[in-house]
């Protein structure tokens, strides 16, 4: 074999461009201290999510009639609420359900969003229309109302859950999508793929999309910390996650009555761990986000 066929095949500039402006915002994004912030939060969850029932002291389901409503100690670090169960394993596996629910609805509506955004912001004319129509008049409607109705007629369970919230989503990225297509459609490159007589579905997917996934990752960080508020609430209201899950919306709904009985404890910690996972999703967006528009 000739030295000549045995070279490796050079690197073109733009693809050069390209590799090193991706490390460069990968390297800016693991220095940023609001991102990592935010990182390490949500991976401590997820860690209680995966591994929390083999971790924590008690079973969370387990009743203990004789140890009802016992305050923070030694033994109870986060006290006991009404039945006896131990609010601090509660509290560390209730992560599981919502890690589980929220994600998947966000990816669904991410997907759902995506594929709206680039039909309507590529194709244009009648199509672009009669779709931002429909997605405008999805949006004059509050998520939270249309879940509850859709709950109440399809009734309650994790994989309704998942659809609707990720209906809700679907028309709120659609729109972010369609905006940064709009912006791309008329560049060079999309121009030169016309040319070479591409069909739109590769345009879309194989020209467009790799362009328009910084906003589109911006945009999904910040549904999945309102996905995990909107099953909390769907599940302190009773259509969200059943019981007997120590889900933290349904453990607050079950003991709030008790807080002017002074049982702070039965409710506090479920509170601050639905905040935290919000607040740790919240400065992965903003950390994103700073990477993306800086």
């Amino acid at each position: 074999m000739s030295d000549a066929s045995a070279a490796p095949r050079p690197v073109s500039a733009p693809e050069t461009t390209v590799a090193q402006e991706r490390r460069e915002r990968a390297g800016q994004l693991l220095s940023s201290p609001t991102f990592l912030t935010g990182a390490a939060i949500v991976v401590f969850w997820a860690a209680c999510a995966i591994f929390g029932h083999a971790l924590v002291p008690y079973d969370p389901l387990a009743d203990d009639m004789l140890n009802t409503l016992l305050p923070p100690s030694r033994e109870h670090p986060f006290g006991t609420d009404q039945l006896g169960r131990d609010v601090f394993s509660r509290v560390i596996t209730g992560s599981r359900d919502i890690l589980t629910v929220a994600p998947l609805a966000t990816l669904l509506g991410t997907l759902g969003g995506t594929v709206l955004g680039l039909a309507m912001g590529y194709s244009r004319g009648i199509v672009d229309e009669v779709l931002s129509r429909i997605v405008d008049a999805l949006l004059a409607l509050p998520t939270v109302i249309v879940a509850l109705l859709a709950l109440v007629a399809l009734g309650t369970s994790k994989i309704t859950v998942v659809l609707v919230i990720a209906f809700g989503f679907t028309p709120i990225i659609a729109r972010t999508v369609r905006a940064a297509v709009l912006a791309e459609r008329e560049l060079d490159y999309v121009a030169a793929a016309k040319l070479r007589l591409e069909g739109p579905l590769h345009i879309m997917f194989v020209e467009i999309l790799p362009n328009v996934a910084p906003p589109i990752l911006v945009e999904t960080t910040v549904r999945l910390g309102y996905a995990i508020f909107t099953v909390a609430t769907l599940s302190f209201i009773g259509f969200g996650i059943q019981p007997p899950s120590p889900d933290w919306g349904l453990s607050i709904s079950a003991n709030y009555g008790l807080i002017g009985g002074g049982y702070w404890w039965t409710v506090l910690f479920d509170g601050l761990a639905i905040a935290s996972l919000v607040i740790g999703v919240n400065l992965i967006a903003d950390g994103i986000e700073g990477v993306v528009n800086g």
